[in-house]
Formats: structure tokens, sequence, C-alpha cells
């Protein structure tokens, strides 16, 4: 019996992909608890149009995020910190800082959680910080650490 799943499923397949599966088992457990429905002419119009419009709005996705990256490579955020003796900070530097002062100084909102910080930012100078957009498409922050006077 062919049905259309509503949710993931371990095993068999993902959201929206059309099934093979035993009747008993489609017409027991898969439909009765919302997770398939049968593979109408309806239904497949439904998931052939649902697929259309996430490969829709997935590409838009990407475009976004690529304009992003071009957007971060002539862009460089100044942050001022206080610091003691040596250029060491008293503290660290923080993805959410980078991105608070990201969307101050160069009017680009990105998530703090997307940005890859590999080690510490714990004295004065300036770094580049990966910024992970999504879609496989990444770009790098340039970050100056000044002195707070």
């Amino acid at each position: 019996m062919k049905v259309i799943l509503t949710k993931d499923i371990k095993g068999k397949g993902k959201k929206g992909q059309m099934i093979e599966c035993a009747e008993g088992y489609a017409r027991n457990f898969l439909i009765p608890k919302g997770m398939a429905v049968l593979a109408t002419a309806d239904a497949v119009n439904t998931m052939n149009l649902q697929a259309k419009a996430k490969a829709k709005a997935d590409a838009e996705a990407k475009a976004a995020a690529e304009a992003i990256a071009e957007k971060l490579k002539g862009c460089q955020v100044k942050i001022a910190a206080k610091g003691g003796e040596g250029g060491k900070l008293f503290g660290a530097i923080t993805g959410a800082a980078i991105a608070e002062n990201l969307k101050k100084q160069c009017d680009i909102d990105i998530d703090s959680k997307k940005l890859v910080i590999d080690e510490p930012i714990k004295s004065y100078g300036s770094y580049q910080v990966k910024a992970k957009l999504g879609f496989e498409v990444s770009g790098l922050v340039n970050v100056l650490v000044i002195e707070d006077k």
C-alpha cells in the first residue's frame, strides 16, 4: 500500500515522502497516529506542490545567505573592551558581543550561534571569525578588538 508520510519515521522515510508499506502497518498504525495519509491523486498533487514550494524557499534562503556572506567581506567590526597589562582582556569577546556589534556597525543581522570562534578572544588585536550561514555557505567576520578608554 502506498502512503505519504506526514512525519519523519526512522527506518521508513522523511516527511513528504511516498513509501510502499504493508497494508496492516498503514491502516493500523501510521494512518490512525497521523504519521501518514493514503496516496490518493489529491494527496500526491499536494505533496508535489509542497516539494516545489520547499525547493523555492530553500533557493531563496541560500541566495540570502550568499548575499550576507558578500556583505561580510567588506565589513570590519570594532569592539572596545577593557583590559589589563600586556594586552590581556578582563574576560573574553563572545559570539553575542560580535553579533550585537555587527548589527550596530554594519547592519547585518546574524544569530550569535552561527558564529564559530575557534579559540576564545582574550587579547587586543585583529581576528577572523567564521560565520556558518546555512546551506553550506559561510563567511568571515573581521573583528578588531581595541582598548576601551
